[in-house]
């Protein structure tokens, strides 16, 4: 049930109708859990026992070390641990595995059959959640759930279950007292940050039926078009996962719960740590608070850190998929991020904000490629094309500039919004959109829209953007989300 498929927003209205009576709070939790697992059931209704089996382990593990002496702790956490890693290297890496031994032992004849295993939705996302539960709680920085209930309901919950963000139980649980339900605030800011996110989608998507053939055919196409297309995927994956995150937020604001944000305009970092602030936070927090630190962190001298900064990225490009593929491309974030240290360490001048930001995003591009390219050979064939002056077809549409343009705007007036209050900058921004949304609501088509209470400097934005692109550039099929492979 893909979130930009019209069958999610029947889904959607079904669980707030069901929110809106006044129930006692843990009525409306157990309602919530229901419908998260029928919305898990629809992807496949085979592995919803997968989901809830794992819950209960990591709620019981949990629940045992809570007042358990400190060596029973640490088997408790090592049960939960193996649990989670044990079933996400079975269905995510088994195969990859078998084929790397297979390409060892060809030369001493043996061969393993490849293993037919269907990897379940959203296994990388509510695996990392869990375990993060269970890690503070033996840390002693998270009370255990007490109620089962409540613990099913913060795995499952389907906002966030199938590709994050990443939500942590200090996050979620203690919001989950709260009463839940519409609200006519919440409906209409969270109603204004999905149709942000369907934007995002729609741009995503019609991005892709652009890049997807030349990335299936790189030696056919010129230079200019494959650096076109290197952009493209750039902003292709950047509209799709920060708006699937923004649909999720949006989702879980209607229903009364606060998710992190995922995002931050990222393509305007000035440097590559500065980047991996603002993409997928989520994942980067998680990663410096249960890899990156626990291996040590900047505590153990320079060199020490520089590993840790590899480890920590080869792994995170791991756990994006099961490709050499997706190593290279943590292991160049890696190299980045140790070499920025490097420098900071050994005070280096920075570059002037402009060109750092340029610099950055033209590397993260590059970086792109072979996370996007399905073996080496693809990815050499398209480096080799960027840098040779390759002759071939060219492909520059028009409606791909226009494209690129909105999200450029995107990127500007995001970074504009989110100005110190008061500042030159947000105030002529407040000041032209506040004009702006005073005319949606005075217009006839989307005035309804506005006086519903969705009106609002975002929602200004994306009505006019999901307008324009509604009917210039939609897309006819709802595809899946990128993240959902991983």
């Amino acid at each position: 049930m893909v979130f930009s498929n019209p069958w999610y927003f029947v889904f959607l209205a079904v669980v707030l109708v069901a929110l809106a009576p006044p129930l006692s709070i843990p009525a409306k939790k157990k309602i919530l859990a229901v419908a998260s697992c029928f919305f898990y059931a629809c992807w496949d209704y085979r592995y919803l026992g997968l989901l809830l089996f794992i819950s209960v382990v990591d709620y019981v593990c949990a629940a045992k070390m809570d007042a358990a002496a400190p060596t029973a702790r640490r088997r408790w956490l090592t049960a939960s641990l193996v649990s989670n890693l044990g079933l996400l290297g079975y269905f995510k890496y088994t195969n990859f595995f078998l084929d790397n031994l297979n390409g060892v032992g060809a030369s001493f004849g043996f061969h393993l059959p490849h293993q037919d295993i269907l990897l379940p939705a959203g296994i990388s996302f509510f695996t990392f959640k869990t375990m993060s539960y269970v890690i503070d709680v033996y840390r002693r920085e998270l009370a255990p759930v007490r109620s089962l209930w409540d613990y099913v309901t913060f795995v499952t919950f389907f906002p966030e279950l199938i590709a994050g963000p990443i939500v942590r139980a200090s996050v979620l649980l203690p919001q989950m007292d709260r009463s839940i339900g519409p609200r006519r605030e919440r409906l209409g800011l969270g109603a204004s940050i999905f149709l942000l996110g369907f934007t995002k989608k729609m741009i995503a998507d019609r991005i892709g039926t652009m890049v997807t053939p030349v990335f299936e055919r790189p030696t056919t196409f010129s230079t200019a078009t494959l650096w076109a297309v290197a952009l493209g995927y750039a902003l292709q994956i950047y509209c799709d996962f920060s708006g699937y995150s923004d649909m999720a937020i949006g989702s879980a604001k209607m229903i009364g719960y606060d998710l992190p944000e995922n995002f931050a305009m990222p393509y305007l970092s000035a440097d590559i740590t500065e980047f991996w602030r603002r993409w997928h936070m989520t994942l980067s927090q998680w990663l410096r608070d249960y890899l990156y630190i626990p291996l040590g962190g900047n505590r153990l001298g320079t060199g020490r850190t520089y590993v840790n900064l590899m480890l920590t990225m080869l792994l995170g490009g791991l756990w994006h998929g099961a490709s050499w593929n997706f190593v290279v491309w943590g292991g160049l974030h890696g190299v980045a991020l140790a070499l920025h240290r490097l420098g900071r360490d050994r005070a280096r001048p920075r570059l002037p904000r402009a060109l750092g930001i340029a610099t950055t995003f033209v590397f993260v591009t590059l970086c792109w490629i072979p996370f996007r390219a399905s073996t080496f050979a693809e990815t050499r064939a398209f480096f080799a094309g960027l840098f040779s002056a390759q002759a071939g077809l060219s492909w520059i549409a028009p409606e791909f500039w226009w494209l690129v343009a909105l999200v450029a705007i995107g990127h500007v007036v995001g970074a504009l919004a989110r100005e110190p209050e008061g500042s030159g900058a947000s105030l002529r921004l407040q000041s032209l959109l506040s004009r702006l949304d005073a005319k949606l609501v005075s217009n006839p088509i989307s005035g309804p829209y506005f006086r519903l209470g969705t009106g609002s400097i975002l929602g200004a934005y994306v009505v006019l953007a999901w307008v324009l692109f509604a009917f210039l550039f939609a897309v006819t099929d709802s595809n899946p989300f990128i993240y959902f492979q991983f």
